[in-house]
């Protein structure tokens, strides 16, 4: 049996293609062409933008802090029954229980 088992032939990655270079090439020149005929209108409504960015990234990048993913699976629901009938008052009320 022959297995050749060090080499991975994967396909080229899309943007080291011809295609993609070419599409990247064609992109920058656009960028440039829009930013040099623009720059005039954008440059008034700069501070307006960074205004307007930072509540923006608060509303939509709060999530990331950890905020969003509490688990309430570790709490019990207030109107089920205590399923524990024995242990003494100290214990139970350490671990939240009522009596």
């Amino acid at each position: 049996m022959n297995h050749d088992h060090g080499r991975n032939e994967s396909p080229p990655r899309f943007w080291r293609s011809r295609y993609g270079v070419g599409l990247l090439v064609i992109g920058a020149i656009t960028g440039y062409f829009l930013f040099k005929e623009h720059t005039a209108h954008v440059v008034g409504y700069l501070p307006f933008l960074l205004l307007a960015a930072c509540p923006l990234m608060h509303i939509f990048m709060h999530g990331g802090h950890g905020h969003g993913g509490h688990d309430h699976s570790a709490h019990t629901p207030p109107n089920t029954p205590n399923q524990d009938t024995g242990g003494d008052a100290k214990t139970r009320n350490q671990r939240g229980d009522q009596p």
